[in-house]
């Protein structure tokens, strides 16, 4: 009579109780290594150890992963957005997103959360229609946890009545975050002003955030 039976084993070097069909149990050394010729036939993953387990991974997971933070953001609408001002701050709702390398932007909250560790360069443009009014402030800054660490705000000077100060306002930093650290950004300016129509269009308001390492 003939019997057919699989069995499974575990080979254990450096362990008597293998967990793995090979447990090596210290370091592992090979003399030789051939060269693969055929790069088209490997490219789409590569071997990582995690766990003490050795895996496969996409490549493409493996750089997007590594990618440095890239986002510019805009407003969804070329229009004027209107925005109050009378807490004397707003919030600048930027929903649009020209990119997101990592998906760090939210443009339901308006607010940037950090997914590394790094040195974050950080910009904000903004200009205001001609309807804005005369003021002592009226400005521009960026938030770290809720935290001003850039601002760009000076008056608004009239003559005769007219503003004659450029409705521009623009901020630079340079900013070291962790993960989870969020950015926004906000006007500031007079309650008097009651209300600011920002220009919508990509040129004239926008953002951008780029990790510098």
């Amino acid at each position: 009579m003939f019997f057919s039976t699989a069995t499974f084993s575990q080979v254990g070097i450096g362990t008597t109780f293998p967990s793995a069909s090979l447990d090596i149990n210290g370091n592992l050394k090979i003399r030789l290594i051939p060269e693969e010729a055929l790069v088209n036939d490997v490219k789409d993953s590569v071997l990582v150890v995690n766990g003490n387990y050795v895996k496969s991974i996409p490549t493409k997971s493996l750089v997007t992963a590594a990618l440095p933070t890239t986002i510019k953001g805009t407003f969804s609408t070329t229009g004027a957005v209107n925005l109050s001002l009378l807490s004397g701050v707003q919030t600048i709702p930027f929903n649009d997103l020209h990119f997101d390398v990592n998906n760090e932007f939210n443009t339901t909250t308006y607010m940037f959360t950090a997914k590394q560790d790094g040195i974050y360069a950080v910009n904000v443009h903004i200009e205001a229609g001609s309807s804005i009014g005369i003021a002592t402030n009226f400005g521009v800054r960026i938030l770290k946890n809720g935290t001003v660490e850039s601002r760009n705000s000076f008056a608004n000077v009239g003559v005769l009545g007219v503003n004659v100060t450029p409705p521009v306002r623009s901020s630079q930093t340079l900013l070291q975050l962790s993960t989870n650290d969020t950015i926004s950004f906000q006007i500031e300016g007079d309650i008097a002003l009651g209300s600011v129509n920002l220009l919508g269009a990509d040129q004239d308001s926008y953002f951008t955030i780029h990790q510098v390492r």
